[in-house]
């Protein structure tokens, strides 16, 4: 089985790919995620939550998007992930109760016992890690390694799955991407993008640098992983960043990253990267146009890691590098 994935982009950076036909498509977009012909509801148990998918199940399993996984091991676990590079420590997430207890949902709180059917960025985390931890949470039918192959200096491998089980120290989350809370994406200084935070906690790429970039990759503010933080409202500063046009209004944003950010576990192969660039391959359920690997010179994955990562990419160094 193969769900959501979290943390493939350091891994996958220098993969070999194969390209993939997108004019003309023979493998179904769900990829990995068919999960052996079992499909949708792999994932999403029509009917008793996790029982009906033969799973031990808790009080309310399944009231929250049909989750079909045992979510009960990760409730009340706090997970480290990725270390901070500016020495803060790791970026922590801890998982409510999402059978019995409150929780904020769409921000709103709202009764476990009563829960809607739209998931918070942390139940994401969690449906993730019921089958992509392998650690706390260990699900019977994961391999452990994932359906595509990677080619490293001539070394072809499937890179692991299971998150919390990866062949390091099991329980180690430090060498996965960071989510949570914790895991802010914003605008301006040395590291981000030339974008503004506006006051819903979507970004907007108004910036020389930035709004350049969407032209040099495709529009990530719609279609990619900026349309898909957990934005939270945010508040006015007195600052906004540098390239906003004198008298703007700018707020300070405190949207995060959740697995959907960067991961479209409904589409395995191909990105719909709207009406201008169209249909572009990928790779790992990644949410953007992702194939490493294709050329010497392709740049694909490297762009999609700058949706976020605006300090290293081309137009913040005052480049304009069109993406192949």
């Amino acid at each position: 089985m193969r769900r959501l994935a979290v943390a493939i982009l350091v891994i996958l950076g220098g993969a070999a790919i194969a390209s993939a036909q997108v004019s003309t498509p023979t493998n179904d977009v769900l990829g990995a995620h068919n999960v052996y012909g079992r499909g949708c509801i792999a994932c999403h148990a029509p009917h008793s939550g996790a029982a009906g998918n033969g799973q031990t199940t808790s009080a309310n399993s399944g009231d929250l998007a049909l989750w079909g996984t045992n979510l009960t091991p990760l409730y009340g676990q706090t997970f480290g992930f990725g270390s901070n590079p500016r020495g803060t420590g790791p970026y922590l997430v801890t998982i409510p109760n999402y059978g019995t207890t409150s929780v904020t949902v769409g921000g709103v709180s709202v009764n476990g016992q009563n829960l809607p059917a739209t998931p918070d960025g942390t139940f994401v985390i969690a449906a993730c890690l019921s089958c992509h931890d392998g650690n706390i949470a260990v699900n019977g039918m994961m391999k452990g390694t994932a359906y595509e192959t990677v080619t490293i200096n001539g070394v072809t491998f499937n890179p692991p799955t299971l998150l919390g089980n990866d062949g390091s120290t099991p329980g180690n989350y430090g060498n996965d991407h960071p989510v949570g809370p914790q895991a802010v994406v914003g605008c301006g200084g040395p590291y981000n993008w030339d974008c503004v935070g506006n006051s819903d906690g979507s970004i907007s790429f108004t910036g020389p640098a930035s709004s350049a970039f969407l032209n040099d990759y495709f529009d990530v503010t719609t279609y990619g992983p900026i349309a898909n933080l957990v934005k939270v409202p945010g508040t006015t500063t007195a600052t906004c960043p540098t390239g906003v046009p004198t008298g703007t209004t700018c707020y300070a944003t405190n949207s995060w990253v959740t697995c959907t950010t960067c991961h479209d576990q409904h589409d395995m192969l191909y990105f719909n990267a709207g009406p201008t660039i169209g249909i572009k391959p990928t790779h790992f359920f990644v949410r953007g146009w992702y194939n490493p690997g294709n050329t010497m010179t392709s740049n694909s994955a490297a762009q999609f890691c700058r949706s976020c990562h605006g300090g290293e990419s081309n137009e913040m160094h005052g480049q304009l590098v069109p993406t192949t």
